[in-house]
């Protein structure tokens, strides 16, 4: 069994950039920073397919929690193939979202509950 569930916690550190793609699909890309309590600030990039509308109205310094896992995108720029590795969110919330911080963390356990599941040896 394998699992790919991670978690970030942090503020945004520029103004979320919303764009459509080919596909019609509305695609969120947010740079969510880390600051822990010891050591250098860690840029995250999260991006998340057709966002909720309050995602447009965030602003660099809000709080948010993402949930997904971490992906490894190819694409095309300027006639070469590049990559770029970022989290994937299917949950998204403001840290200030008591509700949606426990629907995150009951998705997020039963993530981790998959760990003690799986077979060992």
């Amino acid at each position: 069994m394998s699992v790919n569930c991670a978690i970030v916690r942090g503020v945004l550190s520029s103004l979320p950039e919303i764009r459509v793609l080919a596909s019609g699909t509305e695609l969120a890309t947010l740079q969510v920073t880390t600051r822990p309590t010891v050591g250098a600030a860690v840029s995250v990039p999260v991006s998340l397919s057709d966002p909720p509308a309050w995602v447009a109205m965030l602003s660099p310094g809000d709080e948010v929690v993402a949930l997904g896992v971490v992906r490894r995108r190819f694409f095309r720029a300027g006639g070469a193939t590049a990559s770029r590795v970022e989290i994937d969110a299917s949950k998204l919330v403001r840290a200030s979202d008591k509700r949606g911080l426990n629907a995150l963390t009951r998705i997020a356990t039963a993530a981790v509950d998959q760990l003690s599941e799986a077979p060992t040896g």
